[in-house]
């Protein structure tokens, strides 16, 4: 207020001066000089103004002040125009304009109509000086800034730790130092689970033993593909002489399978596991060596005849079908925990394959390629996906990773997804907060949305963290020794907590450490006791992982369902596969018509016939049955006791089916009755108690 009265003061002063001027130079000035004068000068003024009041309807406050301190020096009507100006501009500025105004227009205009009948010379100064702020006030390029000073001040109140080293390589994404509970931002609430960890309702009410929980991963419509598919091959290979197998076949040959993966036999040689004296007792119990190679040679589950093209079009089409459902069965029978673990395994094989890949990190380097999407707790396998490489025209995937983790936690919600630097993201951890879910996982420093100040470890101490943040994404920078640093990139941490212990590890590191290993332990568990036997046939590799995958799956619903099953014992899993192989060749022996010649493997084969005598609720052969019948009648008959009597002459075995027509001379010591070998039960004594 004070710098405006000061330039009306001035003004003033100029006025005076001029008429001093004006009555030294222009003494004598005619009345109609004088008139025409003041005709010209209100006719500008009138003009001027118009102009004046549009211009002036347009400026902002700023420039408001400048018109002000004009128009202290014009005529009645310029004020006037002025004045209706003034009301359409801001409050708080016109408030002060109007008092200006109003002070000036009672005594000061007086003095200037004065002025204007009497100077010439005045009229002249202040038309220049009306040109010139005329000329200011219509600028097209003019912009008033006195209230975009304000604006401008606020927003370069910008935070100091918002530097160009936290701007992205690629320029997208700006990352800060500060957390977004500081910039008390808007932080995304975690999402919930919505299914219930563990066995599933169908798992729990059909999981009645080892074996049942084993055969829920190989329905009906499996079983159903492998028994025709084996015969169709046996049929093809044996002609004429082959015999139709069943399911009870099929499963005893599974069940060797497993033991010799139990005994970590699975590169020993067939033959010294059906050896009489270094063997096993139970191989040689449940079937003979020539019947496994047998089963193993035709053993199928696609048509070995080629269609031709499907190979090119589909490189996995032997197994498409019965690898498609088996994997179907796996999400229903477990919902995973709070962390999954998506990771590549490798089934080792060396063979020809038109998808094998080398993987110089893997023990075994070559084999086939498998994505697992694993409970990080369990390590149950709850989804896979084989590999096939590139493309028929063979152009490479892009964004590969982030496929293969969508792909594998497809149907999943509220879960922490936990994976290497191949598949971590940016992206990724966007496209999992839409589906509800979030992330963890290791990042390459080669990423392009990686910042500068996080890749930099010069100068950089031990043990030393560095966090970057946006509104959904956390990285870390952690130094474990001098020049090395490992970046971490997770979604679902929102802050800098960093542990307590020596280390001094970030809390991001502590949970990735804990849920990394879901697939790695899949993969070691697997390997522990596999039952892969060397061939030349890469879909029966594939194969041999399914069961595998499958025995171990069906160990962590056990036990999740039993929790006190073998609880004190430390090598639980392989208890269970003992069982479960034992319980899958039972079936098979309880069929057997001809003992083996080991007296142990004899044994074994008495007593699963016995209990299923005992036991089982199948119907019996009607030769059977009559035989009982004799039986009980011959014991009616009380007669006496005598060893077994080897008669000069030669029957039919009266336990046997008439079909079948064994011979024997053996009979019962208690009935007489002629029995076979099969069906006799044989003590041994010693030398000295068979003389007694």
């Amino acid at each position: 207020m004070e710098r405006r009265f000061n330039i009306a003061e001035d003004l003033v002063e100029i006025l005076e001066s001029s008429e001093e001027e004006r009555d030294t130079i222009l003494p004598m000035t005619s009345d109609e000089f004088r008139e025409e004068e003041r005709d010209a000068t209100l006719h500008t003024s009138d003009g001027f103004m118009e102009e004046e009041r549009d211009a002036t309807l347009h400026t902002s406050d700023g420039f408001m002040e400048e018109e002000r301190d004009a128009t202290l020096h014009t005529s009645d009507g310029f004020m006037e125009e002025e004045r209706y100006a003034t009301l359409h501009t801001s409050d708080g500025f016109m408030e002060e304009e109007r008092d200006v105004t109003l002070h000036t227009s009672d005594g000061l205009m007086e003095e200037e109509r004065d002025l204007e009948e009497e100077a010439d010379s005045e009229e002249e100064l202040f038309d220049q000086a009306s040109e010139t702020e005329d000329n200011t006030e219509f600028d097209p390029d003019y912009h008033s800034t006195d209230g975009e000073e304000e604006e401008d001040e606020e927003e370069e109140e910008v935070p100091p730790e918002v530097e160009a080293a936290y701007q992205s390589k690629n320029g997208n994404i700006l990352w800060t130092s500060t957390t977004p509970s500081e910039r008390q931002g808007r932080i995304p609430a975690r999402c919930v689970i919505k299914m219930t960890p563990g066995p599933t309702r169908f798992a729990c009410s059909n999981a009645e033993d080892i074996k049942s929980t084993f055969e829920l991963f190989f329905p009906g419509y499996i079983k159903k593909i492998l028994i025709e598919m084996t015969n169709l091959e046996g049929k093809r290979v044996f002609r004429k002489a082959w015999k139709n197998l069943d399911w009870i076949d099929l499963q005893a040959y599974f069940g060797l399978l497993i033991l010799a993966g139990v005994y970590r036999s699975h590169h020993e040689v067939l033959s010294s596991l059906w050896n009489s004296v270094s063997g096993r007792a139970i191989f040689r119990a449940t079937m003979p060596l020539k019947t496994f190679n047998m089963m193993s040679r035709v053993f199928c589950f696609y048509k070995r005849v080629a269609v031709p093209g499907r190979q090119k079009r589909d490189k996995l089409a032997p197994v498409r079908d019965i690898w498609e459902k088996w994997v179907e069965r796996l999400p229903l029978m477990y919902n995973p925990g709070p962390n999954v673990t998506v990771d590549e395994c490798l089934v080792p094989f060396r063979g020809r394959c038109p998808f094998k890949q080398y993987m110089p990190s893997k023990p075994s380097k070559y084999g086939i390629k498998i994505w697992a999407a694993c409970d990080a707790r369990s390590s149950y396998a709850w989804n896979m996906q084989i590999y096939t490489g590139k493309a028929a025209d063979r152009k490479p995937e892009k964004n590969q990773g982030m496929r293969v983790v969508l792909d594998m936690t497809s149907g999943l919600q509220g879960h922490t997804i936990t994976c290497d630097n191949f598949f971590t993201s940016y992206a990724l951890g966007e496209e999992l907060l839409q589906r509800k879910m979030s992330m963890i996982g290791t990042v390459r420093s080669n990423k392009p949305e990686l910042p500068p100040a996080l890749l930099s470890v010069k100068d950089r101490p031990r043990l030393s963290s560095k966090f970057a943040f946006t509104e959904t994404h956390t990285l870390v920078s952690y130094c474990p020794r001098k020049n090395k640093n490992v970046l971490l990139m997770s979604t679902f941490h929102r802050d800098a907590a960093i542990s307590s212990e020596d280390h001094k590890k970030p809390q991001i590191i502590l949970d990735y450490n804990q849920t990394k290993g879901g697939v790695d332990t899949l993969d070691k568990v697997v390997a522990t006791y596999t039952c892969q036997r060397k061939t030349h046939r890469w879909p029966m590799v594939i194969f041999f992982n399914m069961l595998d995958v499958s025995a171990y799956n069906s160990f962590v619903l056990w036990m999740e369902i039993n929790p006190t099953w073998q609880k004190t014992k430390k090598h639980r899993r392989r208890l269970f596969l003992e069982e479960l192989g034992e319980a899958l060749v039972t079936p098979y022996m309880k069929r057997r018509h001809c003992l083996p010649r080991t007296l142990a493997s004899q044994n074994m084969v008495k007593e699963a016939q016995a209990c299923s005598s005992v036991n089982e609720a199948t119907p019996q052969p009607p030769s059977y049955s009559k035989v009982m019948e004799g039986h009980e009648r011959s014991l009616r008959k009380k007669a006496p006791l005598s060893p077994v009597s080897t008669p000069s002459k030669r029957k039919r075995c009266q336990v046997c089916e008439s079909k079948k027509s064994t011979k024997t001379s053996m009979t019962c010591n208690k009935c007489n009755m002629y029995i076979c070998r099969s069906h006799a039960v044989i003590t041994s004594y010693c030398y000295t108690c068979k003389k007694v």
